[in-house]
């Protein structure tokens, strides 16, 4: 079994400038590509799990959505993040839906555990909302690091942290 390094997606990938859809809005947290290298010596496996209700809001299409998540994984991995469309788990539905998908539902855990063999209990959810921490939490994931939006996280305070 594999562990994984889930990373929110905005305020802990990209800056969040609110509802960011599109390649010419995407800005990296300074320092995050180095993180996640990090993790991947360390053996954990990156995903991405992200809220995205601006596509139901209307303010980004599916379509936008998809066009950068692909300009994004092909940045990554040419700077050297072992990362691929299969790793970004996103729910499109708006807050006052019910689905099992949105965060602070574990649902996109769930299910990159279930597609990719994970182990939970070895894994880290990175993010910068309580909802990322309570479904890392339901999943079962065996770390937990909250941030502050837009801050790059730091390997030395997640390996002071008592699992």
């Amino acid at each position: 079994m594999k562990k994984a390094l889930f990373l929110d997606r905005d305020g802990v990938v990209n800056i969040d400038h609110g509802y960011v859809g599109r390649v010419e809005d995407f800005d990296y947290v300074p320092g995050i590509i180095e993180f996640i290298l990090e993790g991947q010596n360390r053996g954990f496996l990156p995903f991405v799990i992200t809220n995205q209700s601006g596509i139901a809001r209307g303010y980004y299409s599916l379509e936008d959505f998809m066009r950068l998540s692909r300009w994004m994984v092909e940045d990554m991995r040419s700077r050297g993040v072992d990362i691929d469309m299969d790793r970004i788990f996103f729910c499109p539905h708006h807050p006052h839906e019910a689905c099992s998908c949105r965060k602070p539902e574990p649902g996109m855990l769930l299910e990159a555990r279930k597609k990719f063999s994970i182990d939970m209990s070895e894994s880290l959810m990175v993010g910068d909302k309580e909802s990322d921490m309570e479904a890392a939490e339901s999943a079962g994931v065996g770390r937990l690091y909250k941030i502050e939006s837009n801050v790059t996280p730091r390997w030395e305070d997640i390996d002071a942290i008592q699992r």
